[in-house]
């Protein structure tokens, strides 16, 4: 496992929001973290085991820290994906507008994590990637959205390549939709934040 990317020490006064970024390999999910964190697009990346972002960030005039975990899309570590769910406060459910399977195995994401979680619903957003190749697309818009209303969670499109499409706004969107939960699962967030930062003090010590 490593840790790399943009750095930010978490502040006790602003709320942290730990996202997971999920999906099948090869559909970009390093692409558009990096883009994100490091306002560039990377055309050769090896394939990510887990790696984790840590940066202070302004979504609709308030700040906060996001804790950006980007996960292995291979099936050789499916095993890590339980632990890594159980500790999301948001996810990002992304697939390859190119790739027909990776959208048929977002179903699976979407049930796993919220197998996990025990929970009906749970912060998540669909996200079609790589919609800038255009002429190599195999899923519509249409279906994208389709699906979205079905699993119940919101849609938007993205291309990590230079000039990125929605990249910042997909980010921001989750943590809109965690902001926007009811207060009671709110405050559990925040709780489960304040807990984490407790326990990453006690390590540092």
């Amino acid at each position: 496992m490593t840790a790399s990317g943009s750095r930010a020490t978490p502040n006790d006064n602003l709320p942290t929001y730990k996202l997971v970024v999920v999906g099948d390999g090869g559909v970009g999910k390093s692409c558009i973290t990096i883009q994100f964190f490091q306002k560039l697009f990377v055309t050769d990346y090896d394939p990510t085991i887990e790696d984790s972002y840590l940066q202070h960030t302004e979504v609709d005039g308030s700040y906060c820290v996001l804790d950006v975990l980007d996960t292995a899309g291979q099936e050789e570590y499916s095993a890590m994906r339980e632990q890594y769910m159980r500790n999301g406060d948001g996810y990002m459910l992304v697939y390859s507008v190119t790739d027909k399977q990776s959208f048929d195995n977002i179903r699976h994401f979407h049930t796993q994590i919220l197998q996990v979680k025990d929970r009906d619903t749970f912060p998540m957003l669909l996200v079609a990637n790589k919609v800038d190749l255009v002429h190599a697309r195999r899923v519509t818009e249409e279906a994208g959205r389709d699906l979205a209303q079905i699993l119940g969670i919101a849609y938007i499109e993205t291309s990590a390549k230079d000039p990125p499409l929605n990249v910042d706004q997909a980010f921001h969107e989750v943590v809109r939709i965690i902001r926007n939960q009811p207060p009671a699962e709110l405050e559990k967030s925040r709780r489960r934040s304040r807990r984490r930062r407790r326990m990453k003090s006690c390590v540092l010590l």
